[in-house]
């Protein structure tokens, strides 16, 4: 018999049958504030769930099903979610973790497809090969986050913190980066001929100084008053981009086609490599 206590006061939650929680069928269970730290709960099933304010840090979740849960605030530092699956074609059936701590797990493979998971802290997380798509980060610290080969088509990323992350051959196609943070964030590629994509990417106002976007492909991409100062771009492809009064100090433009690519009022002037047509105008 297993003892599910709240984390403060002791309370016992559930109480289970069986040595472990490994593979355990924990559906639709209140355990809002459990202590569910270091625990194996390798495979469980926690569909609709509540564990809200739950602290779950180092525990075992891979392979474990969320979808519907509510992790809202939830202590998930280090925790192990590879290949669980939290998200649904639905948003609405997907989990929550709004407000979340999960520094530095492993969510490799992990299905967070739709979930909410704004306002939290993934500093350090690995989400390389997990599926993100429409995944809601609004506001989110990612600082020095891994998504390799993360998919991100249309998450909102909206002011979330990105920077230092390590974004190789991730997809951002129409995702939302308006005022993000993202200096010193890596888009580039692990492979020569490979390449990073943001088509359709919303990055108004957006921080990218000193970031690498080698061989990345922004084809209609809106780069609005971002900041690409020190910016690699070498070898973009940038067809429909939109760089209206963006900062171009000492931005990188070696091997890229500029011929449709709007310019107007931004400081090209300042920029390294830039071959701009003649035709041109209202450039700075």
């Amino acid at each position: 018999m297993i003892e599910i206590k709240h984390r403060e006061t002791g309370e016992v939650l559930e109480a289970i049958d069986g040595s472990t929680l490994a593979g355990a069928d924990l559906r639709d269970m209140r355990l809002n504030g459990a202590d569910l730290s270091g625990q194996d709960l390798t495979g469980a099933n926690l569909t609709s769930s509540d564990l809200a304010g739950a602290s779950l840090s180092h525990a075992r979740l891979a392979d474990a099903i969320l979808v519907g849960a509510n992790l809202k605030g939830a202590d998930l530092r280090s925790a192990d979610l590879s290949r669980a699956r939290l998200g649904s074609e639905q948003p609405s059936r997907a989990a929550m973790l709004n407000g979340a701590d999960l520094s530095d797990a492993q969510l490799t493979g992990a299905d967070l497809r739709g979930a909410e998971i704004r306002y939290a802290t993934l500093k350090g997380a690995n989400v390389s090969h997990a599926d993100l798509r429409g995944t809601d980060f609004h506001g989110s610290d990612l600082s020095r986050m891994v998504a390799i080969k993360a998919l991100l088509i249309r998450a909102n990323l909206r002011e979330a913190d990105l920077c230092r992350a390590d974004l190789r051959d991730a997809h951002l196609n129409d995702a939302n980066l308006v005022q993000a943070r993202m200096h010193e964030a890596d888009l580039t590629s692990l492979t020569p001929d490979g390449f990073a994509v943001i088509n359709l990417a919303n990055l108004e106002g957006a921080d990218l100084r000193g970031s690498k976007l080698r061989n990345i492909s922004a084809q209609d991409t809106n780069f609005s008053r971002a900041d690409l100062t020190d910016v690699d771009l070498t070898n973009a492809i940038l067809g429909g981009a939109i760089l209206h009064r963006t900062n171009l100090t000492n931005t990188d433009f070696s091997g890229v086609e500029l011929a449709s690519v709007t310019l107007e009022f931004a400081n090209i002037s300042k920029a390294r490599n830039a071959q701009i047509p003649s035709y041109k105008q209202n450039l700075r």
